[in-house]
């Protein structure tokens, strides 16, 4: 009997914050380099102790990105968020969260 194996992703959402960074960077966003270093340095601080990366390290970085890009504003991404949250608190349970079931929601 073969062991399982290790899970990748502790959740659906580092999966795809994995695969919008590759797909970026393969759209010519940014380098590997440079998302190497962006990265690093959000995870290591100068001065400060070697922190272990995670996902979250990652969305921060593209946002980051984004934002000096002209491509995501933190603001709009507060609001994107906001919406996210509304329309998964309206949502039943076991269905999929989408932004029309904000109940703030504008076509």
């Amino acid at each position: 009997m073969s062991e399982p194996l290790p899970k990748t992703f502790a959740a659906p959402w580092e999966a795809q914050v994995f695969a919008l960074v590759v797909s970026l960077q393969e759209a010519g966003l940014f380098t590997w380099a440079e998302w190497a270093d962006r990265l690093g340095n959000a995870i290591r601080p100068a001065a400060a102790p070697e922190q272990a990366a995670d996902y979250g390290a990652w969305l921060a970085t593209l946002e980051t990105i984004l934002a000096e890009r002209g491509i995501a504003t933190p603001d709009s991404v507060a609001v994107r968020t906001e919406a996210f949250l509304r329309a998964a608190a309206a949502t039943p349970h076991g269905r999929p969260i989408r932004l029309e079931n904000d109940p703030l929601y504008r076509s």
